[in-house]
């Protein structure tokens, strides 16, 4: 096992990691912040982006063109449930993974003539501290401006599920033989989805 410092948005650090042969990219680096969209600071929505999407982006291309040359290859995409359905006042975070799931399905098609995988996993909400810091991170810039639109009503967070479920499900995406393109965990987040992506086709101004 070789074990390397990486924060994906340093140019020296993505190098670095590109330079390692590896079988498998689970691309995981991410962050959520929070706010109406009227409201949320560019600059922070941006950073949104710049982990989430395009330094995610770049260690994608780097690793699949070796792949590709080898003509084998796994890349696993950490999306989000948040990428397949709406989410007021995480605007921010769900346009960041519904454009992961634009570049998973367009780069799937492209790399499988050169024997590389692509697929995702679509985690819902888990214990892991991450939806607490998110939903909390609106308040880091709320009250330095005058606001039109109220603050966001207060979310319980008691509905969590174990992460124990999401990390056994992405073992099992890294290992099969023959992965599903999408995994979406818990199982009650994958009927929400599928119904509410039914329901839009039906849904008015």
């Amino acid at each position: 096992m070789e074990v390397i410092k990486l924060d994906v948005l340093n140019e020296i650090d993505r190098t670095k990691a590109l330079s390692i042969e590896i079988g498998v990219l689970f691309n995981n680096a991410g962050i959520m912040e929070s706010g109406p969209m009227v409201e949320i600071p560019m600059t922070v929505f941006r950073s949104v982006f710049e982990t989430n999407v395009f330094a995610a982006l770049e260690l994608a291309q780097g690793f699949a063109r070796a792949m590709a040359k080898r003509g084998a290859g796994r890349i696993v995409w950490t999306s989000s449930v948040a990428g397949l359905v709406k989410v007021p006042f995480d605007g921010a975070y769900a346009a960041s993974k519904h454009a992961v799931e634009g570049i998973c399905s367009a780069m799937r098609e492209e790399l499988k003539p050169y024997g590389v995988q692509v697929v995702t996993v679509n985690p819902g909400a888990f214990r892991t501290g991450f939806n607490d810091t998110g939903m909390e991170s609106m308040d880091q810039w709320w009250g330095q401006d005058e606001r039109v639109v109220a603050h966001w009503p207060v979310r319980a967070l008691d509905r969590q599920h174990d992460p124990d479920e999401m990390i056994e499900a992405i073992i099992d995406v890294i290992e099969a033989t023959d992965p599903p393109y999408r995994t979406v965990r818990p199982a009650s987040a994958e009927e929400m989805v599928r119904k509410e992506q039914a329901e839009i086709w039906d849904r008015r101004a």
